[in-house]
């Protein structure tokens, strides 16, 4: 049998390593830190490469946007209340560095259930075989009262659970991202999707006031989203819910003649989906004039979000005392 033909590769044209542009050099790379080294140090030791680089812009997204009087706003899944995130973002409230939270009704009934019991996230395996799942009667009687009393008044849904666990006043108090803002007046919303949270099969449920409730916070969220140009819009850990929110306020607020632009749209999760790439990630880029852009940073929200808030926090003292 003839041998196959192979390509003469002895007149291919070289150059030297030397006049070619490269994409990582040694002056980003990690440093070795000295025992004792602070936080900043560690913060300026990571690598300046892909993550690291991208970690280090949305520090400076959010610094910048603080010192210049913009938002920075956040939608968040409930799993990131059950890494034990909260005190961290309330800390943000206090701080004045967070100006609105949007949660989806799972974040509300985690927080609530935290702040009243100290405790959340059942067996679900175990509870679906009792038929038992979701049929906690505190947490059911306390989420749907709230969305009867919100719709009753014309309030928003999160601000009347955060005032309910405030004039409640349980033991956890004060690990209540809803109560932490309406303590501190930054707005924590909560969308719903009837069917898809515990207390919506119970005997107190009322759709009609549930809709109605996250109707409002929708506008309430969206009041927040009007102002975004030149800020920072994070959203963690929701996949799918939350990221539909930020597609309709973004919508609806353009829609309404405010010209929504130049933000920084940040996707932090452990897997990078399809929605949540395109809000706010994909949706910064395309309403950009070279101000805005969209960055994902993929890990376990109980490493990542620390890290950012630790990061942003210490250069927002350190710009003080300059």
């Amino acid at each position: 049998m003839k041998p196959h033909t192979q390509l003469d590769l002895s007149k291919v044209r070289t150059y030297s390593v030397t006049e070619r542009e490269n994409k990582v050099e040694t002056a980003a790379f990690g440093r070795v830190l000295s025992e004792g080294a602070s936080f900043t140090d560690f913060f300026d030791s990571l690598p300046d490469i892909l993550a690291g680089r991208d970690l280090r812009a949305i520090v400076d997204a959010i610094v910048t946007a603080k010192k210049s009087n913009k938002k920075v706003l956040m939608t968040m899944g409930a799993h990131v209340i059950k890494v034990g995130l909260s005190p961290l973002l309330i800390d943000w409230m206090q701080r004045g560095i967070l100006d609105g939270l949007a949660l989806n009704g799972a974040g509300a009934v985690h927080d609530s259930e935290v702040a009243r019991f100290g405790q959340t996230s059942e067996d679900v395996g175990a509870g679906i075989k009792t038929g038992l799942f979701g049929m906690a009667r505190e947490t059911g009687e306390f989420i749907n009262g709230a969305a009867i009393l919100a719709h009753k008044n014309n309030h928003g849904f999160g601000e009347t659970l955060g005032q309910a666990l405030l004039d409640e006043n349980p033991p956890f108090l004060d690990l209540s991202l809803l109560a932490a803002g309406q303590k501190y007046g930054v707005p924590v919303t909560v969308h719903v999707a009837i069917g898809s949270d515990i207390s919506h099969p119970q005997p107190s449920m009322d759709g009609a006031a549930t809709g109605a409730a996250t109707f409002s916070d929708f506008k309430i969220w969206a009041n927040s989203v009007k102002d975004l140009s030149q800020g920072v819009l994070l959203n963690v850990g929701s996949s799918v819910l939350l990221p539909t929110i930020i597609e309709k306020s973004l919508a609806v607020t353009r829609n309404l003649g405010h010209d929504v632009r130049d933000f920084t749209g940040v996707n932090f999760d452990f897997i990078q989906h399809y929605r949540s790439t395109w809000n706010p990630v994909r949706r910064a880029n395309e309403l950009s004039d070279g101000q805005g852009r969209g960055i994902s940073i993929t890990g376990h929200h109980e490493l990542t979000i620390p890290l950012l808030i630790a990061a942003v926090n210490q250069q927002l003292v350190t710009d003080q005392h300059r």
